[in-house]
């Protein structure tokens, strides 16, 4: 957040009693919902969250900036107030609220309540009331006061030891309003803003002024009469046609000065001192953020925020881990251990190989651009943390058989990526039995964190990094170090060690979660294995012709370059095509073209409502810059491919495990999923990814619409059923029942609306979002939607029930028990509660997909080593596989593809797989 610099604020001759946060809520929320984009911040339920996103961020951004002791955020009722009883026409003149923005406010309230942070109304009042009253009281007890709003009519409140934080751009940007910069300003001190805005009129609230008086004459005569009751006694005095149009307007300038005095005397049931943080609620707030798919932002508030819970599961006891961390006896190799004694000091402490090793690795965890300088391992008694710079041969060689050796069995976090940074060491691992990353992601799906620091804290009441203060914080004792040398050991190194010592206590608290939850067979037979099939994936990587990527560049440039000219001509002159500001005078000036949606900026120019705006003009100037911001989206891909490319001449991409609450797997680094499958430039892309050298050809094989199939057998629709068994294409046999028509009668159309219902019902989409995917209106997309379930009223029954029982257990599960906690299908807030119902829908569908794929990779990996082939898993591409053949071995690998997949799962109707192979991704595509 940027804002000017704060001045010292001057003694009052008061003890300070801390410093006191109000924020505007309505008038924050309304800005940040148009700072930023409805289309880049609208969850997967369709639900608009971006007021919501800036609100929480410009929130944390203030706890950050301003360390506030005490925090409250008043709003506005729906309704009238004291101000409209007088003139009913106040603020008459703002816009009806856009549709995406309703329900916002109320998920905003959500969070705060998670936050423990007062969401203040009155009845018949303004938010600017309370915050005025609230300001008042609080510097009358000593504290210093921040007041966060929109409307210039809080300038009033401003003092020496109250200042207004106004947005000047978006809500990222926030201007300090102190007595001295009011005056600056408008000309006139704080107190007297309010006469001003009298004369001057205000027209956010609708309150006229007195013509042809600006906000210079206003402070002019503010300043010569000594305020607005001197400006009204000599009225008739003042000269010219300003002096006119005030007396002509007194009666307007009265009003408005009794309408913009801010009350601070209003009885809110509370004080100040109530209104100290007290502390978030971790788990509501992970609820909360999880429902709003805000994953980022919600690693930031564990970050930013103090919790009034330690963990989930409070203080340990006496004896609990946090006693047995503190006097844990850690060696620094290099420090507390001369290199070569490695061998000595494992055998002597480390030697039991019942006992499960906890392993941390310092470094980068990157497929073959890893790299480990730090490795620590812990019994829970004892740590040892190796640099491993500091190795002598004898060291390696010691290091390498334990790490190596199948029979001693070691937890970590992050299994895959200690993995790759231990192999670029040349050091090999094996024996791992669990990682507690993904044990933690199945109890707790929606968390976004899963480092050993989080978890710790969540899982254990352990504040690791507390602890490395190395007795800094009395709270939490400091370990008991035994130093060979004066000077303090690395903290890196103790730090790692600590990690690796926390590893068996959680692993023992998360596999009794994981029983509660019945996830442990889901644990060791699913999650674990199908990390070491993704190890080696994100080893092996695949080879990309780098040529072949520079020569699609070379054409997206041209493309790029053609589409800007074909606007330039269109438009008749030179623009920034990037620029909504230059797009908007272009689109609805020059070349007067009906408006999209209105925007705190003008008028949207965003993806959708071009989009819109083509369909319905179709002029050739939106289809040169449609195509220009195509080229451009692409290019930026191919660029980020080309960069990835390793110095072995393949991408090795990361799948990541614990993102997706439903199971899905994800790809970073780059992100290998969203290379576009079914356009013509989106095949030329992968025409560049190809095999490597010493194999034969890639093969691709995909099941055929998993999620529909999944349906049919959760629903059991015999219908829906018998459309699978007809042998008919799917969408257009269901679109032909659902409108009454013959199959040969089918359009294209109504077969894209009829699959987009199907997969909708099956992501959980609602109706509006169903609408807007579709470009159609909502009666529409509500008709479509009731004559699909008037064909496959099993599918409604059973969509119905989903919501049910997950209303009545409290959660979802997939086919493979997998289950997915909701406890908001049970919330007062209704947008909360129909978001926790659309994922409902989901979870049990999309997750089911998911265990099934990565159980037939599981598979397929498992019967290509039985086998003794040497074709391997590439990629995982959601429902899609792709594997590197080795010569000869095309026939049997696509018999034992088809195979596995077929039978990962059983189903009422058959899980239909289909296959492909080729040099190249492309080619392989069928």
């Amino acid at each position: 957040m940027s804002t000017t610099a704060t001045s010292p604020h001057p003694s009052t001759g008061q003890q300070d009693a801390g410093r006191l946060l109000l924020i505007d809520g309505h008038s924050m929320a309304f800005r940040a919902f148009y700072a930023l984009p409805v289309d880049n911040f609208t969850t997967s339920t369709g639900q608009a969250t971006n007021a919501v996103h800036g609100f929480i961020s410009m929130f944390l951004s203030l706890v950050e900036s301003e360390a506030p002791t005490h925090v409250a955020v008043a709003f506005d009722l729906p309704g009238g107030t004291f101000r409209t009883e007088e003139y009913a026409e106040y603020k008459g003149t703002r816009d009806e609220t856009p549709q995406p923005f309703i329900g916002q406010v109320e998920l905003i309230q959500d969070v705060l309540g998670a936050m423990a942070i007062p969401a203040i109304t009155a009845p018949g009042y303004e938010a600017d009331d309370i915050l005025a009253t609230l300001a008042r009281q609080a510097q009358e007890q000593g504290l210093e006061v921040l007041i966060c709003s929109g409307d210039r009519d809080s300038f009033q409140t401003v003092t020496d030891r109250c200042t207004v934080l106004y947005p000047v751009k978006g809500v990222s940007t926030l201007r300090r309003m102190t007595p001295q910069e009011v005056e600056e300003r408008y000309g006139v001190p704080p107190e007297r803003y309010p006469h001003l805005a009298a004369l001057v009129g205000e027209s956010s609230d609708n309150l006229p002024g007195v013509p042809g008086v600006g906000p210079k004459t206003a402070a002019k005569w503010i300043t010569l009469y000594d305020g607005l009751d001197g400006v009204i006694a000599h009225a008739e005095e003042i000269k010219g046609k300003a002096g006119q149009s005030l007396r002509d307007h007194l009666p307007d300038v009265l009003r408005n000065r009794r309408l913009n005095h801010l009350l601070t005397d209003l009885d809110l049931g509370l004080t100040p001192e109530s209104l100290r943080l007290s502390g978030a609620d971790r788990s509501a707030l992970a609820r909360i953020f999880e429902t709003l798919e805000f994953r980022t932002l919600h690693a930031r508030a564990l970050r930013t925020l103090e919790f009034a819970d330690p963990s989930d599961h409070g203080r340990p006891e006496d004896d609990g881990p946090l006693e047995r961390l503190a006097e844990l006896q850690v060696a620094v190799l290099g420090h507390d251990l001369a290199p070569g004694a490695l061998s000595a000091w494992l055998a002597e402490h480390l030697a039991d190989n019942d006992r499960a090793l906890g392993l941390d690795v310092v470094g980068s965890l990157r497929p073959v651009a890893g790299s480990a300088e730090i490795v620590s391992l812990s019994d829970g008694n004892r740590a040892l943390a190796i640099d491993l710079t500091q190795l002598s041969v004898e060291d390696e060689a010691a290091l390498e058989a334990l790490l190596a050796d199948p029979q001693r069995p070691k937890i970590l976090a992050d299994a895959k990526g200690t993995w790759h940074a231990l192999t670029a060491q040349g050091l090999n691992l094996d024996g791992v039995i669990a990682d507690v990353s993904l044990a933690a992601y199945l109890c707790r799906p929606e968390q976004r964190t899963y480092d050993v620091e989080t978890l710790a804290q969540r899982w254990l009441g352990i504040d690791l990094a507390s602890l490395s203060q190395d007795g800094e914080d009395e709270e939490q004792p400091a370990f008991d170090l035994q130093s060979l040398q004066a000077d303090a050991p690395p903290r890196a190194a103790l730090d790692s060690a600590r990690r690796a010592a926390t590893m068996g206590p959680l692993l023992t608290a998360l596999e009794a979660q994981m029983a509660d939850r019945q996830a442990s067979e889901l644990f060791t037979a699913l999650e674990m294995p199908v990390a070491a099939t993704l190890t080696l994936m994100e080893h092996a990587g695949i080879a990309v012709d780098d040529s072949v990527l520079a020569e699609r560049a070379a054409e997206l440039d041209s493309r790029v370059t053609r589409a800007a000219e074909g606007a330039f001509a269109e438009a008749g002159h030179e623009l920034n095509l990037s620029s909504p500001k230059q797009l908007q005078t272009v689109l609805f000036e020059e070349l007067g073209m009906p408006r999209t949606r209105k925007t705190k900026t003008g008028y949207t120019t965003d993806a959708e409502a071009l989009a819109g705006l083509y369909a319905k003009t179709g002029h050739p100037f939106l289809a040169h810059l449609l195509e220009h911001r195509d080229a451009i989206k692409l290019r930026q891909t191919v660029e980020g491919l080309r960069k990835a490319i390793a110095s072995d001449g393949r991408i090795h991409t990361t799948f990541q495990q614990t993102i997706a609450a439903t199971g899905r797997l994800s790809s970073i680094d780059p992100n290998l999923q969203n290379i576009p499958a079914r356009t013509e430039e989106g095949m030329r892309i992968r025409q560049a990814f190809t095999v490597g050298e010493g194999f034969e050809c890639l093969m691709t094989a995909d099941y055929s619409q998993i999620e529909m199939r999944i349906m049919a057998h959760l629903s059991g629709d015999q219908a829906l059923i018998e459309a699978f068994r007809s042998g008919e294409d799917l969408h257009r046999y269901v679109a032909a029942l659902v409108h009454g028509i013959s199959v040969e009668e089918v359009s294209a159309e109504q077969r894209s609306h009829v699959k987009a219902m199907s997969y909708g019902l099956a992501y959980g989409l609602s109706t509006y979002g169903l609408a807007r995917q579709l470009g159609i209106d909502n009666a529409e997309a509500s008709a479509l939607r009731e004559a699909y379930f008037a064909r496959f009223g099993r599918v409604n029954d059973y969509l119905v029930s989903v919501v049910e029982q997950a209303r009545r257990d409290g959660y979802t599960q997939t086919m493979f028990g997998r289950r997915r906690y909701l406890p908001d299908l049970t919330s007062d807030n209704r947008q909360r509660r129909e978001m926790a119902e659309r994922a409902a829908l989901n979870a049990p569908i999309q997750g089911s997909a998911a265990d099934i794929v990565k159980r037939a990779m599981i598979d397929v990996d498992a019967a290509l080593g039985e086998r003794g082939l040497s074709s391997r898993i590439l990629l995982q591409i959601h429902d899609e596989l792709m594997l590197e053949i080795a010569p000869g071995e095309a026939d049997e690998v696509e018999a034992l593809l088809i195979e596995q997949m077929a039978a990962a799962a059983q189903l009422s109707v058959p899980l239909d797989v289909a296959a492909g192979r080729g040099r190249t991704w492309r080619e392989a595509a069928h």
